[in-house]
């Protein structure tokens, strides 16, 4: 396929790729490698351990079989505060 450098210094690739985020590599003068990526956020890297991607499948597949029920946050904070308590006496 042979494209045009514009004016403004881009490259159309094709709508096929709008709004894709590519890495473009530069290998020698004159040579570019376009590739389609997905990058991720530092803040968010955690999230691609495969340990942590099966804890969060088992926590979604948990909360598609459990309704969600009423809670008191009064009685929450109550039974941390046990909690805490036993801990300390232990």
């Amino acid at each position: 396929m042979v494209k045009s450098v514009g004016a403004s210094g881009q490259i159309s690739l094709g709508k096929e790729y709008a709004g894709r985020q590519v890495l473009v590599e530069m290998p020698a003068e004159g040579v570019w490698i376009i590739k389609t990526a997905r990058i991720v956020p530092d803040n968010e890297a955690w999230l691609e351990n495969p340990q942590i991607k099966q804890r969060v499948a088992r926590a979604i597949e948990w909360v598609s079989q459990h309704a969600p029920e009423a809670s008191d946050p009064d009685k929450l904070v109550t039974r941390k505060q046990d909690v805490k308590r036993k801990a300390r006496s232990a």
